[in-house]
């Protein structure tokens, strides 16, 4: 396995469209548990937006992140519906029906 960004990046790339995968998830996934923050640094630096699907992670409760690193929230938000992600009335994702079970 590469470095974390590396390793992060591989998972992401995993996380099918029309669902999604939080922070937590990712970095469990990775075998850094307690880094959930340092994902979100990892994507905000992705090398290959649209390759790597970064605006699949969202946080655990399904909000979207505020700083969205290629467009804001409203483009993230846009992007996850155009696959057929769900949203609440609150604007968070349905974690329910949407989130990804690796």
């Amino acid at each position: 396995m590469g470095t974390f960004n590396e390793s992060v990046y591989e998972v992401v790339r995993q996380i099918p469209a029309g669902r999604v995968a939080t922070y937590g998830q990712v970095a469990r996934m990775v075998g850094r548990p307690r880094n959930a923050r340092f994902v979100g640094f990892a994507l905000h630096v992705n090398p290959e937006p649209g390759v790597i699907p970064c605006h699949r992670v969202v946080f655990k409760d399904g909000s979207l992140a505020s700083g969205f690193a290629f467009g804001g929230e409203g483009a993230q938000r846009s992007l996850l519906e155009a696959e057929g992600v769900g949203f609440l009335p609150d604007g968070r994702v349905d974690m329910q029906h949407f989130a990804w079970e690796a």
